[in-house]
């Protein structure tokens, strides 16, 4: 096999590690900020008191927003370089953040004390595995006040198949050109997106693995966990979810004891 030529660059280091200082750039801005944190907004009026847990908190992009309206955001971040991202924001160091797997099972200090934890922005299909789904659910779960609410987004899965194997610009500001190709690998409900992006004359190369999930699967997943879904929406906007959607934001539900 011949060497990568400059046309064909290798991935580099992941995202978290090797780009943090761009990530809000290149990776973050299609998601709607505004509408993440509205939707969080108005489901924190509805479960019972206490602070919110963001897992993959990264660069504090929607937890810093959350926070500013007055509710008490914590975070779990596997990366160092992301984290540190948040902490030069204004209002950063305010956050508490524990560096470590958003997966893991809950510390001493953590089972039954959130009302809400959701993660966003795509992050729980980079768990690439169906038994870390499992535990990201089961371990939600432990960290939630009786009442209390778990968020997700995720696209659906016919709304992938559509787009395999297409490539498209990011719309990115600043001068840097980003090219975003996705695949589909079904073996292992895999979908791979691979960033070419032009920086400063140089073509870097991304690759983020992530591992798609019906809604029925998640559902499953949650059930195991002993949450049940509440509210299913076609986005973060709150649209209806139907046939047509190609997105979906989940929210499940510990039952109180007895309800």
């Amino acid at each position: 096999m011949p060497p990568a030529s400059p046309q064909d660059p290798p991935p580099e280091a992941s995202y978290a590690q090797g780009f943090a200082d761009r990530y809000d750039d290149w990776f973050a801005p299609a998601r709607g900020t505004d509408a993440t944190v509205a939707f969080l907004l108005s489901l924190a009026k509805e479960v019972p008191p206490g602070p919110l847990l963001e897992l993959g908190i990264g660069t504090g992009r929607i937890a810093l927003a959350v926070a500013a309206h007055g509710l008490t955001v914590h975070g779990i971040d596997s990366s160092p370089q992301m984290v540190a991202q948040l902490r030069a924001k204004p209002g950063g160091h305010d956050l508490p953040v524990d560096i470590g797997d958003f997966a893991a099972p809950p510390t001493e200090q953590e089972p039954g004390r959130y009302a809400v934890v959701y993660i966003a922005n795509g992050t729980f299909a980079e768990l690439t595995t169906q038994a870390e789904q499992l535990a990201c659910f089961q371990h939600a779960a432990q960290r939630l006040l009786p009442g209390g609410l778990f968020v997700l987004d995720a696209h659906l899965p016919e709304a992938l198949a559509t787009v395999s194997g297409g490539t498209m610009p990011v719309n990115a500001p600043g001068p840097d050109f980003v090219l975003r190709t996705r695949s589909i690998h079904p073996v292992r409900q895999h979908y791979v997106s691979d960033y070419v992006i032009l920086d400063d004359g140089r073509l870097r190369h991304v690759r983020v693995t992530f591992r798609y999930a019906s809604p029925g699967e998640l559902d499953l997943m949650a059930a195991a966990a002993g949450l049940r879904l509440r509210l299913r929406t076609g986005g973060w906007s709150g649209t209806t979810f139907k046939d047509s959607s190609r997105y979906h934001v989940s929210v499940y539900e510990l039952p109180v004891q007895g309800g």
